[in-house]
């Protein structure tokens, strides 16, 4: 199975976090502090698999996986899995996640072997 991921929040120590947890389950893990730094990567690598935070300044999380879509559908590469990560389940903005039809989410503080679990179920939707 394909384990490239790409993790997307601007609180670096989620991310590196999730970096760390995802690499010990042997998933090559790239990671990015904003919307813009992500799409920067996108265009350099192959990513099989998008986490991605929703509440971040500058470009939320939301905006970033349309942006990430966009850039897919224009490069003539097939869409990828993804899944949003938010401490804000009850909020309206996690309602605007959802309607985007992503693969899962996973709520902070996140239980690991959930986590681990919907990186696993996504990884093989998008195989």
């Amino acid at each position: 199975m394909a384990g490239n991921i790409l993790i997307i929040d601007d609180d670096k120590l989620i991310a590196v976090t999730l970096k760390r947890l995802l690499t010990r389950e042997g998933y090559d893990v790239a990671t990015a502090h904003s919307g813009k730094r992500a799409l920067a990567l996108m265009e350099k690598f192959d990513f099989d698999l998008v986490m991605s935070d929703i509440k971040m300044p500058e470009m939320d999380g939301i905006e970033t996986v349309k942006k990430i879509r966009e850039y897919l559908a224009q490069s003539h590469k097939k869409p990828i899995p993804e899944i949003f990560i938010t401490a804000y389940a009850k909020e309206e903005i996690y309602q605007q996640a959802l309607e985007l039809g992503a693969c899962g989410y996973i709520e902070k503080p996140f239980d690991i072997k959930a986590l681990l679990l919907t990186t696993r179920q996504a990884l093989e939707k998008g195989a």
